[in-house]
């Protein structure tokens, strides 16, 4: 008797045709919100215009800190091995930074924020900061040039263009795989 009283009490749930009938709502088909020019941010969708822009943020933050840190090594009459670390470590800082910062913008804490950094820009700083250390280290007299030679400049600048297309195809990559950049996106809208 208890479970004929029950299924009595919940008798309603068994019409449905109220909640299914949606005629007067389009569905989502009929939702189109303007992301015109977003498309190559879903995975497999990733274009190499989105992928030159997320190295250039990249560049910014590996060139700030390149640059940074051979002063400071210079500065302080370090010697090159010295010198380089710190601005491989000054490097990754300033990627990091500028993409944080970024993220932050949106609105996100700082925990999540910094997790989404690190994961978007570990790989791409790597690679951008092995190959621009290789090629300085590679140019002959390059590592014992200092701030005032033109050759100090022409290879730091020959370094990070070499950086900047090695890095590129990698970041095309990782955008096509939803990670990288394509997550830092996710954050801006």
């Amino acid at each position: 008797m208890q479970h004929d009283t029950h299924h009595a009490q919940h008798s309603h749930h068994a019409d449905h045709t109220s909640h299914a009938d949606h005629s007067g709502h389009g569905g989502h088909a009929d939702h189109r919100p303007d992301h015109t020019g977003h498309a190559a941010h879903r995975p497999g969708k990733a274009g190499w215009a989105m992928a030159a822009r997320a190295t250039l943020h990249c560049l910014t933050g590996c060139a700030i800190g390149e640059v940074l840190g051979m002063v400071i090594g210079t500065a302080l009459g370090w010697g090159n091995m010295e010198t380089m670390v710190l601005a491989i470590v000054l490097a990754f800082f300033f990627g990091y930074t500028l993409t944080l910062r970024s993220i932050l913008k949106a609105g996100v804490d700082f925990r999540t924020a910094l997790r989404v950094a690190l994961a978007a820009d570990t790989l791409s700083i790597a690679v951008m900061e092995l190959i621009d250390n290789g090629v300085i280290a590679l140019w002959p007299g390059a590592m014992d040039a200092t701030l005032s030679d033109a050759l100090f400049w022409g290879a730091l600048t020959f370094s990070l263009a070499v950086a900047f297309v090695a890095t590129t195809p990698v970041n095309k990559w990782m955008i096509g795989r939803g990670k990288g950049h394509a997550v830092v996106h996710q954050y801006h809208h």
